[in-house]
């Protein structure tokens, strides 16, 4: 396996760049995240189509050309020291064929956010970059926890995290330490068979999901199985599970983690044998904990449940 790189950890008055690769957003849907890594210290510099707005059959933040100039300037202005999704969505798979990494190469950045970003992270992985799986700018109107972010600024500053997790009956247990790989499930799902897809191979593989049919939660999880991800790694994570089904007929549809979901995936996983974690704090939920993908981290599951960096 390739060295990892991970970005420098950053100082007081760097800078950040806030960029909208996928959906659009509204000013004010941004305000008390750039207040709050003002905060910090830090300076948010915001690229050109932020608040772009184009339709094509969904409400992007720009073209594909805007999107990716602002992905692009960001990733290889030698002043930023980090880069943060305004906001996930759909959009980012347009991008990947013009990600240039020439300066990025020699002055790496960490790049912040989930959901459809998700895919941009699996590009950078590809090139052997850390990236942290997070809390986009957007989330932060949302009256999420303040964890969900004090802890992406203290991996910024060069801290790593380690979490203690709730146990869960559909655990698997066993104790393993591998590269951390993955995102949300819908991209993940949507990048197998190319050459963005992740390298699955003696990997722990994260998952979370919001807004799916339970028959669509199946087909990407049989997908998967098709594809013979659940044979090549050696560990996974199941985070958030929400608003999944149907609103009317699921009382968990609100929750965090869906219990029919949840045990869904434990039906498809019986004939496997690698250690599962099921509620891990991370996804489209108030409580969305921080991961730095392409980590190596240890997961002990057990009657205590850990996974540290």
């Amino acid at each position: 396996m390739k060295e990892i790189i991970f970005p420098r950890s950053l100082k007081e008055g760097d800078q950040i760049a806030i960029i909208s690769p996928a959906g659009s957003v509204e000013e004010k849907q941004l305000e008390k995240g750039l207040e709050m890594i003002k905060q910090k210290g830090l300076v948010p510099v915001l690229g050109k189509h932020v608040f772009t707005k184009f339709s094509n059959g969904y409400s992007y933040a720009g073209t594909e050309k805007e999107r990716i100039s602002d992905l692009n300037w960001a990733f290889n202005k030698e002043d930023i020291a980090a880069v943060w999704a305004s906001r996930g969505g759909y959009g980012c798979q347009h991008l990947l064929t013009h990600l240039q990494l020439s300066k990025f190469k020699k002055n790496p950045k960490w790049y912040i956010g989930y959901s459809d970003n998700t895919v941009i992270q699996s590009f950078l992985l590809k090139n052997n970059f850390a990236s942290i799986h997070a809390q986009t700018i957007k989330t932060s109107s949302f009256g999420v926890t303040s964890e969900s972010y004090d802890l992406i600024f203290d991996i910024l500053k060069g801290e790593k995290p380690n979490y203690n997790v709730e146990s869960n009956f559909l655990n698997k247990k066993g104790t393993i330490e591998g590269q951390l790989v993955g995102g949300n499930l819908a991209l993940i799902y949507a990048l197998l068979g190319t050459s963005y897809s992740f390298d699955f191979k003696d990997k722990i593989l994260f998952i979370e999901e919001i807004g799916e049919k339970y028959y669509a939660l199946d087909r990407m999880m049989m997908s998967l199985e098709l594809a013979g991800v659940f044979r090549k790694i050696k560990g996974l994570i199941i985070g958030g599970m929400t608003n999944m089904g149907d609103e009317k007929d699921n009382k968990n549809y609100e929750e965090s983690y869906d219990d029919f979901a949840n045990q869904l995936i434990s039906d498809r996983l019986k004939k496997y044998d690698f250690p599962t974690l099921f509620g891990f704090p991370n996804g489209h939920i108030l409580d969305n904990r921080p991961l730095i993908i392409g980590a190596n981290i240890k997961m002990e599951i057990e009657d205590k449940v850990m996974v540290q960096f």
